[in-house]
C-alpha cells in the first residue's frame, strides 16, 4: 500500500476522516462515542490544536481541526484512535484477556482547507452528515456533532473552538 502524504505545515484547517475497522459500526453505543470524544478533547489539550467541528457517525468520524504548524497530524490521530480503542476495550472486556481486538482502520484521510469557504463547507458537511445518512431529520437532532455548539446549545458532549461563519 502506498504511503499517504500529509502536509503538516500549511497553516490551514484540516478535514480529517477515519473509520472503524472493516466499516463495522463500532460507534453505535453511547459509551463508545463518549470515550472517543473524551480522547479527542484530551488530545486537543495535549497537542494544542483547535477543534472547529466534529461528527461521530456509527462507523466513522469526521473532524475539522486547525493544528499548529508542524504538528504531525497522522501521529496525533493515531494516538487519539489508539487511546480511545484501548479505553473502550478495557470497559467491554469484563475480565477476558488475550483477545486481539481492532477498533479503527489503520489510516485516515485528511484534506487541507486552503480557504475560509472550504473550511465552512467541511464544517457544514460534518453537521449535515447524519441527515444525509437518514439518521435524523434535522442536524440539531444528532447530539454527536458540533452543530448544536454553533447554535447556542451549551449542554453538548464536547464544545468546539467556533469558526466564524
Amino acid at each position: 500500500m502506498p504511503k499517504l502524504r500529509h502536509y503538516d505545515n500549511e497553516g490551514t484547517a484540516r478535514f480529517v476522516t477515519f473509520g472503524c475497522y472493516r466499516n463495522i459500526p463500532g460507534l453505535t453505543h453511547d459509551l463508545a462515542k463518549r470515550l472517543f470524544l473524551e480522547e479527542l478533547d484530551r488530545t486537543r489539550e495535549k497537542h494544542g490544536f483547535r477543534l472547529l467541528a466534529y461528527v461521530v457517525m456509527p462507523e466513522h468520524v469526521h473532524l475539522v481541526l486547525h493544528p499548529p504548524d508542524g504538528m504531525p497530524l497522522g501521529l496525533v490521530v493515531r494516538e487519539m484512535k489508539s487511546c480511545s480503542a484501548r479505553r473502550y476495550f478495557a470497559r467491554e472486556r469484563n475480565g477476558r484477556t488475550g483477545e486481539k481486538r481492532v477498533f479503527w482502520q489503520k489510516r485516515c484521510y485528511d484534506h487541507n482547507c486552503r480557504t475560509p469557504e472550504t473550511t465552512i463547507e467541511k464544517i457544514r458537511y460534518c453537521h449535515n452528515n447524519p441527515v444525509q445518512r437518514g439518521l435524523v431529520s434535522e442536524p440539531g437532532d444528532w447530539i454527536w456533532s458540533s452543530y448544536n455548539c454553533y447554535h447556542g446549545v451549551e449542554d453538548v458532549p464536547l464544545m468546539v473552538d467556533k469558526y466564524e461563519m
